[in-house]
């Protein structure tokens, strides 16, 4: 009963057209990069690098976060012929194919450089409940304990840091420990595709960090002002900016809701940073228009 749990919980046909049109985008975008994908007795593979990726990015578009259940409703949904690859090689693959995932989903977020204006902010990325921050062994030594100020508590775990366009899609991220302070890591962010018009919260209020956006990278860079401010702007001005900043809110009631982005299950760097690169590459071909959800 519970197996048959995991068999069409989706519409077979929207599935096989969702799956087909990844497919078709991954195809073309890995003939560009093919000569960097070395690969030994390449032509004893069983599924194509193709069919991997699109495999993948299928299970992130739908909200899997367990490979164990993806991978069963791989098999029982889409390969019912027992010619998929058997779960642990499949993940291996996944990874391996991390630099090739990394590049295409760097490649259609520069078509943000057309949108409006962009925005970057952080999310909270937890990897326990509260309850076992203090005795957590998961990737100990690289993440840390941090404050959610929207939650008002403290959690274990990442930040991650991501900038959005106006019209949603997601462009530069960063990934930091949880205790990272938002100022650190803006610049990081915003750099690796450039934007002129940018928006962030109070907690990216820096003189120093705006002044150097602005001569070594030409980007304008506004927050709204603190309350403690002698010479604040007019209401009018705060009301403008926080109307601009919405859009990201939106993105990551998304990003958690539907691609339950904060739900990783994976336990080392390299599985860990396939995963999230996936989801931002799913949900930008949604947003581009170029998958249907």
């Amino acid at each position: 009963m519970w197996l048959n749990s995991y068999h069409f919980t989706t519409d077979p046909a929207k599935l096989q057209k969702q799956y087909a049109a990844i497919f078709c985008f991954v195809s073309a975008q890995l003939s560009l990069i093919q000569m960097y994908l070395h690969r030994r007795n390449r032509h004893l593979v069983k599924q194509e690098d193709e069919v991997v990726m699109a495999v993948h990015l299928l299970g992130k578009l739908l909200g899997f976060s367990s490979e164990r259940a993806w991978h069963r409703f791989v098999t029982g949904n889409l390969f019912t012929n027992g010619s998929f690859l058997e779960r642990s090689r499949y993940n291996r693959r996944c990874r391996a194919l991390g630099f090739a995932i990394k590049w295409i989903r760097h490649e259609l977020a520069k078509r943000g450089q057309h949108h409006a204006y962009a925005v970057v902010d952080s999310l909270p990325l937890p990897l326990c409940h509260p309850a076992r921050m203090q005795r957590v062994k998961r990737f100990r030594g690289i993440a840390d304990m941090g404050y959610c100020a929207s939650k008002k508590q403290w959690y274990y775990g990442f930040k991650l840091h991501l900038q959005v366009t106006n019209q949603g899609l997601a462009m530069g991220y960063v990934v930091t420990e949880a205790s990272c302070h938002d100022v650190k890591a803006a610049e990081t962010v915003m750099t690796q595709i450039p934007h002129p018009y940018n928006f962030g919260d109070k907690g990216y209020i820096s003189h120093a960090l705006r002044e150097k956006l602005y001569e070594e990278h030409q980007a304008a860079f506004w927050t709204p002002s603190r309350h403690n401010q002698k010479h604040g702007p007019s209401k009018a001005w705060e009301e403008w900016i926080r109307k601009k900043r919405k859009v990201i809110e939106t993105v990551f009631s998304i990003l958690v809701d539907q691609y339950r982005i904060t739900d990783i299950r994976a336990n080392s760097i390299a599985g860990f940073e396939v995963a999230l690169d996936g989801i931002l590459l799913a949900y930008s071909l949604v947003t581009l228009g170029l998958v249907e959800r």
